[in-house]
């Protein structure tokens, strides 16, 4: 090899080793994941059901029906909404506090239920301001533009007519998200409990980057699952 070619060779080395090495800490300054999910159930939730008295007979537990249950209810403080993406490291979370939105519950008719919220998308944080910036820009979540993103109940499933106080049931959820102006049908596997004049809900779905119309943020260094998690950890206040 001729003096020529090895400065080339050696040029183009250090050309890759600049870019790769640059390359591993822009990607390396987005890892980390900083938030934990917290569910707005309470641990007591996942106890037996069974209650006795003082004398160590088992009494019948007090449930919340129609009386309690029926009605208008507001998303209240305390409400969350996560993000989850899954990368070859790590799963990084996002959470939003900027949660609104107002339910109809209807134990005796679940056809008269409806369900309605918000998260206002500049309230997106994952503890990384450099990756919460990036998120928020046009080629993804295009905040400046798309404000809101919303969800839309069209129906829910396994609703019971009683639900056993400070106990979870299950439910499912049919409707609606739009992000970016672009809706998706999604279906929401749920967990509600009654509980201090409350209801507490806590909802995971899945969907992809290409439903909103952005692209998978692979890099050389960092691979990227399609499936966003979507949680909703809620509280409904009349």
């Amino acid at each position: 090899m001729n003096k020529k070619a090895k400065a080339w060779l050696i040029t183009g080395v250090a050309a890759v080793a600049v870019i790769g090495g640059g390359g591993y800490y822009i990607t390396n300054s987005y890892l980390g994941n900083n938030v934990e999910i917290e569910q707005v159930l309470p641990a007591s939730t996942a106890t037996s059901t069974t209650a006795v008295d003082s004398t160590g007979t088992v009494v019948a537990n007090e449930t919340a029906g129609a009386e309690q249950l029926n009605g208008d209810w507001s998303i209240s403080e305390g409400s969350k909404v996560y993000f989850s993406v899954t990368t070859s490291q790590e799963t990084v979370n996002f959470v939003d506090e900027k949660v609104t939105g107002n339910w109809t519950i209807n134990v005796d008719d679940a056809a008269q239920m409806k369900a309605e919220g918000q998260i206002e998308m500049d309230g997106i944080d994952s503890g990384n301001g450099q990756r919460d910036g990036h998120v928020k820009q046009a080629d993804f979540f295009d905040v400046a533009t798309y404000p809101q993103a919303t969800f839309t109940a069209t129906s829910f499933e396994g609703v019971p007519a009683e639900w056993p106080v400070g106990q979870t049931v299950d439910i499912k959820m049919n409707g609606t998200i739009t992000v970016k102006g672009i809706e998706k049908e999604v279906t929401f596997d749920a967990k509600a409990a009654y509980e201090n004049n409350a209801v507490l809900l806590s909802a995971t779905s899945m969907v992809t980057f290409e439903d909103f119309g952005m692209e998978n943020p692979h890099s050389v260094v960092l691979s990227t699952e399609n499936d966003i998690q979507v949680q909703l950890e809620l509280k409904l206040s009349k």
